[in-house]
């Protein structure tokens, strides 16, 4: 008896000493709904170009939120989703808007048949006991669209707890046709793991590795060994951020297979192939502001 109350005291203190910041999390959960809802969301397709025959292979899908008072940011935004016990609920909403507007796009667009779909994906999903993997084979059905177009991007806001039942989730994914990219590859220890485990199909090397590559001797001693690496295990570079022709000239020599970026292509929110510029102008010397 004297326990239960003493639990009870326990929560009250609890309730009361973070009441503001439950309260605004409340509030976000709240926003949240309601973005779902309306689907106040702007999908942006970026496109991925071949750096050696200037072709683009696919299309990334960016989802923006519209801003708010509580989410000013898609930062901020994001941040709050993987921390949030929403993650499933909103992973399994965007992948079908993600995939209803590319096939919409896809209609719509003049100068482009279909490539590889890049949809981002939080690892701590797959952990959730409510995630059905045939959810997606389910949604291509709908869309008309097979597993081997489609690469599932990984993305780290948070950290994988189990990586045996995360690897074991993934290769069950790999047996379906779909292909496996880890984002923000060489950032931290996490995605160096994340590499090892899974031996991915795709390795994207994050924006900081990529920006004055040209110049940075330690960046390029970085990307040389993951080029190399991925060289060993059947796996295809991208690099992201590519924003100057400087740094496309050098990552182009460097062996690295596939670009991404301002120079190449902003994300726009029709299907538009990316160009591999050919000669320095003014606007591809200068870095553009990104999205967000």
């Amino acid at each position: 008896m004297m326990n239960g109350l003493r639990d009870v005291l326990h929560y009250m203190k609890y309730l009361k000493a973070n009441r503001s910041y439950l309260y605004k999390e409340s509030q976000k959960d709240g926003e949240l709904r309601e973005l779902m809802k309306k689907e106040q969301m702007t999908t942006f397709f970026q496109p991925i170009l071949s750096l050696t025959q200037s072709e683009t292979i696919g299309f990334e899908i960016l989802n923006r939120p519209k801003s708010t008072r509580l989410f000013p940011t898609t930062e901020t935004f994001y941040d709050h989703i993987g921390k949030s016990r929403k993650v499933f609920a909103f992973e399994r909403f965007l992948r079908n808007l993600s995939l209803e507007r590319y096939e919409e796009g896809l209609k719509q667009a003049d100068s482009y048949k279909g490539g590889l779909i890049f949809l981002n994906i939080q690892p701590q999903i797959l952990e959730d006991p409510f995630y059905r993997s045939g959810h997606t084979l389910e949604l291509l059905n709908k869309y008309h669209l097979s597993p081997d177009q489609v690469v599932l991007e990984l993305t780290e806001k948070e950290t994988v707890t189990d990586y045996c039942q995360f690897v074991r989730t993934i290769e069950n994914y790999r047996h379906q046709g779909f292909r496996i990219a880890v984002d923000d590859a060489g950032t931290g220890y996490n995605s160096l793991k994340t590499i090892l485990s899974l031996q991915p199909e795709f390795l994207k090397l994050d924006k900081s590795l990529i920006r004055n590559i040209h110049v940075n001797p330690a960046q390029q001693h970085l990307v040389e060994l993951l080029v190399d690496f991925a060289g060993q295990s059947n796996t295809e570079v991208i690099a992201e951020g590519i924003e100057i022709l400087p740094e496309l000239l050098y990552l182009q020599k460097s062996g690295v297979h596939f670009g991404q970026g301002y120079a190449l292509g902003k994300p726009k929110n029709i299907l538009e192939p990316g160009i591999l510029p050919t000669a320095p102008t003014k606007q591809q010397d200068r870095p553009v502001k990104a999205l967000g």
